[in-house]
């Protein structure tokens, strides 16, 4: 198998595991570029910080942000906090990325990673024959283009409205639960997911909606780890 065949079969691998993602990020994207365009943003600033930035409830943030002329040492502790979670992420992917042999997909393939992409790549181990660096490499690509597209389609189709856009943000949140009931339905055993909720839960009470994800995140991994260790010692 040569190289361009090697490269579409990995293609027609990937995108079918980003169709769901698709139909969310067009959405998300939408509706990210219409926000833009009503506080009076372009589309060349839509589409730029959606391939630059590409980190979606951040860059909802980054309009009011940006509107409100925030300080930018303020901008960075606010996108660290809100997008802390990835660190997590990271972590949970070292085995994963750690056997990519060429450098630069591993890093658009960091670079990249979003929740959406996150929770593809972590439950997927492509069949032998294909390259798994590429299959990772190509969901991510995808799933970048999909909002990339979404956020140009927004920012134009903005021109046009005149209706109130209050509630659009809330799609990032529809698209989360869509994924969460999906990975539900998949998977067998769901105690990694009820130990989340119960975590999230209790996060909030203790510290409040705006600052229960770090706490949330900390508390999950020493869960799933205490089980972890749990079931290694019983196996």
């Amino acid at each position: 198998m040569n190289t361009n065949e090697s490269a579409a079969s990995e293609l027609r691998y990937a995108f079918p595991k980003t169709v769901p993602v698709m139909v969310g990020y067009l959405f998300l994207g939408a509706a990210y570029g219409i926000l833009m365009h009503v506080n009076g943003y372009g589309i060349l600033w839509t589409v730029c910080t959606s391939l630059l930035v590409f980190a979606g409830s951040l860059q909802y943030l980054g309009i009011t942000l940006l509107v409100t002329a925030v300080h930018p040492l303020t901008a960075l502790f606010m996108s660290v906090m809100l997008n802390a979670r990835h660190l997590f992420y990271g972590v949970s992917l070292l085995k994963k990325y750690s056997g990519f042999e060429n450098k630069l997909l591993k890093l658009y393939a960091i670079f990249g990673l979003s929740d959406e992409t996150f929770s593809i790549i972590v439950s997927e181990d492509p069949p032998a024959g294909l390259n798994r660096d590429k299959v990772y490499a190509w969901i991510t690509l995808l799933d970048q283009s999909y909002w990339v597209l979404g956020s140009a389609i927004g920012a134009i189709a903005g021109q046009f409205i005149t209706f109130s856009t209050t509630g659009l943000d809330f799609t990032l949140t529809a698209l989360f639960v869509v994924i969460f009931t999906d990975q539900w339905k998949q998977k067998e055993g769901h105690m990694p997911a009820l130990l989340g909720i119960a975590a999230s839960i209790l996060c909030i009470l203790l510290f409040g909606r705006d600052s229960f994800i770090v706490p949330a995140m900390f508390l999950i991994c020493a869960m799933l780890g205490l089980d972890y260790k749990r079931k290694g010692e019983t196996a």
